[in-house]
């Protein structure tokens, strides 16, 4: 038995059938809380019961985070999948997280990814930070569990990726960039799940209410461009556009601008403004999000083979 969970721990994504490993950094985390409703005790007859009296009949959605690295052999290529992903139901496509530590395997069911957040810097690993809600979070068995599903082969190898980014937004000069990132966000709320009769039922934690529904109010993906102010581009300042056509690509650090990126996001329409910083030097930064989602995800975001 062992608890060092962040050096031992292992992802297991699981969807259609298959069985994915998701090697992350060390950012990983998953929980579950309950709801608790109050009520007064205290009557006419007895003004000693100052504390008020609990009753646990519900449980919240179960939170889970991770961060994934990108490498070239791009065995990440589920995670991408997910976040853009819409099941034939136009739902957020629904997964169930399986967590392998040297004691216990921990489960999350019906898993589905709210937002992801990827920063385009030549001076770190190329990463994905995702977040997700599930409904229910329990410990299915020891070390010895097996997680259902077919395990699909890996490459024997693992090589980090460093990309820069290159952009273009319409005729503006996009030189000098410091820093892109892009975040992909899903709205979703839960369907009422709380009724009388079943808390009724509710003994323990195995028969709580729990969330099993929701909906999805609105996706977007949004971002953040900083670039140094130079001569050729000191008359983009405090400027904004609601028509704009954007792309942005991660460029593997070695290969030139115009080679074939890892990633690459296209955004037509888009809107932007664009503010001037002062510091140890002059920047600009162009927030940026997409207008029109009418384009499917998984033609806005392409992962190059």
């Amino acid at each position: 038995m062992s608890y060092s969970f962040l050096k031992e721990s292992k992802l297991f994504i699981v969807y259609g059938g298959n069985k994915y490993r998701i090697y992350t950094t060390t950012a990983l985390d998953f929980s579950q809380t309950v709801a608790q409703d109050s009520y007064p005790v205290k009557t006419l007859h007895n003004q000693a019961r100052m504390v008020e009296k609990a009753n646990i009949t519900t449980a919240n959605a179960a939170d889970f985070s991770f961060q994934v690295p990108l490498t070239k052999e791009k065995d990440e290529s589920p995670i991408i999948a997910l976040i853009q992903g819409l099941d034939s139901e136009q739902q957020l496509t629904s997964f169930d997280i399986y967590v392998q530590t040297g004691s216990a395997v921990f489960k999350i069911d019906s898993a589905h990814i709210t937002s992801a957040d990827f920063d385009i810097s030549p001076n770190l690993q190329f990463t994905v930070r995702v977040q997700g809600k599930g409904t229910k979070l329990e410990k299915v068995g020891n070390e010895s569990y097996t997680i259902p599903g077919e395990l699909q082969s890996e490459t024997s190898t693992r090589n980090p990726l460093l990309v820069y980014p290159v952009v273009t937004i319409d005729s503006l000069n996009m030189g000098n960039i410091i820093s892109t990132n892009f975040s992909i966000t899903n709205e979703t709320t839960w369907t009422a799940y709380k009724t009388l009769q079943k808390s009724l039922s509710v003994t323990n934690a195995s028969n709580i209410m729990r969330p099993s529904d929701y909906v999805v109010e609105k996706r977007n993906i949004s971002g953040n461009i900083v670039q140094y102010q130079t001569d050729n581009n000191i008359n983009q300042f405090d400027d904004f556009s609601t028509t704009s056509n954007i792309t942005i690509k991660a460029v593997e650090v070695g290969k030139a601008a115009n080679a074939t990126p890892f990633l690459q996001i296209q955004l037509n329409p888009a809107s932007f403004t664009a503010r001037m910083a002062v510091a140890d030097a002059f920047t600009q930064s162009y927030d940026y999000r997409l207008i029109d989602n009418s384009t499917t995800f998984a033609n806005i975001i392409t992962q190059y083979s």
